[in-house]
């Protein structure tokens, strides 16, 4: 959604200064993760599937911006729902910590991190 509403607006943005963060996971880790869960979570376990505790947003809006080659840009508070129209999630700040997970079901993410996946360029190719 990031990437289509950079694509139609010609910047990729980020509100304020774009230090909230997003949890990420690469879908075949969590997937491999769920798997676990299923079979050595005990019953009641509180559970993380994010591989990355908390990336920036402003980190993932630059990323997309070098890679649609626009501008990566601070859209102010007051602009933010008409610019990001159908994301209301983008000033949401989450963090995932991950340790208890990743030790009790000795889950490893092997897969890229979101930026390093986004810089892999498939998200930018058109159909």
């Amino acid at each position: 959604m990031l990437i289509k509403i950079a694509r139609d607006t010609g910047v990729s943005g980020y509100v304020g200064d774009g230090a909230n963060r997003w949890p990420a996971g690469h879908t075949l880790d969590v997937g491999r993760l769920y798997r676990l869960a299923l079979e050595k979570a005990p019953a009641g376990s509180q559970l993380y599937a994010a591989a990355e505790e908390g990336i920036t947003v402003r980190e993932i809006a630059e990323t997309i911006g070098r890679h649609l080659n626009v501008p990566a840009v601070s859209i102010p508070a007051e602009r933010a729902a008409d610019h990001f129209t159908g994301f209301p999630f983008i000033t949401m700040d989450i963090t995932m910590p991950n340790a208890d997970t990743r030790r009790l079901l000795d889950w490893e993410p092997v897969h890229p991190g979101l930026i390093a996946d986004l810089d892999d360029g498939h998200y930018f190719t058109t159909g």
